[in-house]
């Protein structure tokens, strides 16, 4: 059995889509089409009806967790035939949804974790900037302990991977809905993340601030 695992980087979208496509479409044995990138429900079916006019299954699959042990969620009628490669030694789960919902899954969770990560961005340099950034860390220490622990470890680590995080947080948007108010609070994420990943002084404060207090 072949996999064709497709993750990839916002800008480069359409072309590796085409290629894809293109490949999928010449192939006399039909590789199971497996894609691992951080996108909406709507965004996994529209690829998945590209996927299966190819004649190739398709398995939708979400990554969750650090490089080091992510674990693999796969959904789909086709989940188990891509779950595997849990036998290669990967952690792969399979849930029992349709297309989309290894992708809401990953949606939900990575809008709680680097939803709360620009939050904690955005409010920290906006206490910066008015002479209360040390007040806030120090209230957050005492009366929020965990959470100033959890922002000293990752808001750090935040702006080399801000501008993959624009594109996520865009999709995650479109996942809520724009029916919902709330889905504002995502496309101010992307906001956040599209002027983190240009605005060196502003990444620097961010690295500066957590990481000499999240020590």
């Amino acid at each position: 059995m072949r996999f064709h695992s497709f993750h990839r980087a916002a800008g480069r979208r359409g072309a590796n889509r085409r290629t894809s496509r293109a490949a999928l479409t010449q192939a006399a044995r039909k590789a199971v089409f497996v894609d691992c990138n951080a996108i909406s429900p709507d965004t996994a079916a529209t690829i998945a009806r590209t996927v299966d006019a190819t004649g190739a299954p398709f398995v939708d699959a979400a990554i969750i967790g650090p490089p080091s042990a992510p674990k693999f969620y796969l959904s789909g009628p086709h989940a188990a035939r891509a779950a595997v490669l849990g036998d290669a030694g990967l952690n792969v789960r399979a849930l029992d949804g349709p297309v989309g919902a290894a992708s809401a899954l990953k949606m939900s969770y990575a809008g709680i974790t680097k939803g709360l990560t620009a939050i904690g961005s955005a409010m920290s340099l906006a206490a910066m900037r008015n002479g209360a950034g040390e007040a806030l860390f120090a209230e957050l220490r005492e009366s929020q302990p965990e959470l100033a622990a959890w922002l000293g470890g990752n808001v750090p680590r935040m702006p080399p991977k801000a501008y993959r995080w624009v594109a996520e947080m865009e999709e995650i948007a479109a996942f809520i809905g724009d029916a919902y108010p709330e889905h504002r609070i995502y496309e101010g994420a992307a906001g956040l993340y599209a002027r983190l990943a240009n605005d060196k002084a502003a990444a620097d404060a961010l690295i500066d601030f957590f990481g000499k207090r999240g020590k």
